[in-house]
């Protein structure tokens, strides 16, 4: 029924090439862009370190024409892609933590949560999300694989440190009960054998259960040419429809579905046991506004000549102030960043460093797959370099005066959707 999993080492570094659709199991797949060879996006060499030898692995992305999957084309052994010394942590950004917040304001009220619920997330990190959950009184545990679980675990925020599984689920059932709420805010898109995920979920569930998740939007990825989250850790990009139709597949159903801001436009979906609750008009408005098959097709042939254009229109932006002898710094260092860097060929020769706020675990380290140093921001009002280029330029409008706010004079660009000035 489902697609065949793939056996791997875990930990060896082997990636498993993607043969056929992560969800409906389709093997005619088509290519709709590649970007190339990338560095994994989590792996980052302190400023200084003797150069060593470092994967890179190509990025593919593949359309599925039966369930309008997109997907990436190599799953990478997750031991590389979410190392223990992962350096994000989702509390640093305003936005999430708004975003996180409002999720919990929405879904206790949704739902009717009393004091007994058990709230779960998945992928919790520094456990931002879970915190409104027991801020608001109720029972939580956060599941996280990498090391910034200790962090929240110090937070006071119970954490288990383990990749989630079927098993894992089973474990946490048996101890805690079973779930009111599990959440996977941005990582649900990021797990490879999504369906022994969504049966891990299922395990966890009480029988009146509700399992949110949040992903980035494949429709707000194309309409805003954000193929600087392309990488390794997304492996699918959903649409209402592809989302739908992978839950729908284990006997969930999806009730509720919005747009969010987070991540330059995700959506956050609510899924129940099938005819437990009754489906909002919000599913079938998101479902009629989205592409499907040939109309898809289109979409995404648009997108990959788009990709290429913006390439080049950065090349020129950036060529002027270089023949003219400025200096060019970066304004923060998502993961997103590292795609962009690497896509478009910004190495140490035309980016002098990158900032990142003061706590940031990515100052010291250089940017995945260049000498460019990670630095702690205040050095750019001293340096005032001729331009700044806003790496998160999702949250440009955010980012630019709080800038000018602090001294900068330089002139700001940011790269995508269509690089410009500020």
């Amino acid at each position: 029924m489902f697609p065949k999993k793939v056996a791997r080492a875990a930990g060896t570094g082997a990636s498993v090439p993607v043969e056929c659709c992560q969800i409906c199991g389709n093997e005619k797949l088509e290519t709709v862009l590649s970007l190339g060879y990338m560095p994994p996006v989590n792996q980052m060499v302190p400023i200084g370190e003797v150069q060593r030898q470092q994967p890179w692995f190509p990025t593919n992305l593949l359309h599925c024409g039966q369930c309008d999957l997109v997907q990436l084309g190599l799953a990478v052994d997750p031991v590389i892609i979410f190392p223990p010394e992962y350096p994000y942590t989702s509390g640093m950004t305003r936005i999430l933590r708004d975003n996180f917040a409002e999720l919990y304001a929405e879904s206790s009220k949704m739902l009717g949560l009393t004091k007994d619920d058990l709230a779960i997330d998945i992928g919790s990190n520094d456990g931002t999300l879970i915190s409104n959950f027991q801020k608001g009184g109720h029972r939580i545990l956060g599941i996280e694989p990498t090391d910034v679980a200790k962090i929240a675990n110090e937070r006071g925020i119970p954490t288990l440190q383990r990749y989630f599984t079927k098993e894992v689920a089973r474990e946490v059932k048996e101890k805690h009960g079973g779930a009111k709420v599990v959440t996977a805010a941005n990582c649900f898109a990021h797990i490879e054998d999504v369906h022994a995920i969504v049966e891990g979920i299922i395990e966890l569930l009480a029988p009146d259960g509700v399992f949110i998740s949040e992903s980035h939007y494949l429709i707000g990825l194309l309409d805003d040419l954000q193929y600087d989250t392309v990488y390794h850790e997304h492996l699918r990009h959903y649409t209402v429809g592809s989302l739908a139709h992978l839950l729908g597949m284990h006997g969930l159903e999806v009730f509720h579905a919005r747009h969010i801001p987070t991540h330059g436009g995700s959506i956050r979906v609510y899924a129940a046991h099938k005819g437990a609750r009754p489906v909002q008009a919000s599913v079938k408005q998101m479902l009629d506004a989205e592409p499907r098959g040939e109309a898809m097709r289109k979409r995404l042939a648009k997108f990959r000549n788009e990709v290429m254009l913006s390439k080049l229109r950065l090349h020129a932006l950036i060529r002027d102030v270089k023949e003219k002898g400025g200096r060019i710094v970066g304004i923060s260092a998502p993961s997103r960043a590292s795609t962009l860097v690497n896509y478009v060929g910004l190495d140490s020769a035309i980016i002098d460093y990158v900032c990142e706020i003061e706590g940031s675990l990515k100052i010291g380290k250089c940017m995945p797959g260049t000498l460019i140093p990670v630095v702690e921001e205040s050095r750019m009002f001293i340096d005032q370099p001729e331009c700044a280029i806003i790496f998160s330029w999702h949250i440009a409008d955010e980012l630019a005066p709080k800038l000018r706010a602090k001294g900068y004079k330089g002139m700001l660009v940011t790269p995508l959707p269509v690089p410009r000035t500020l």
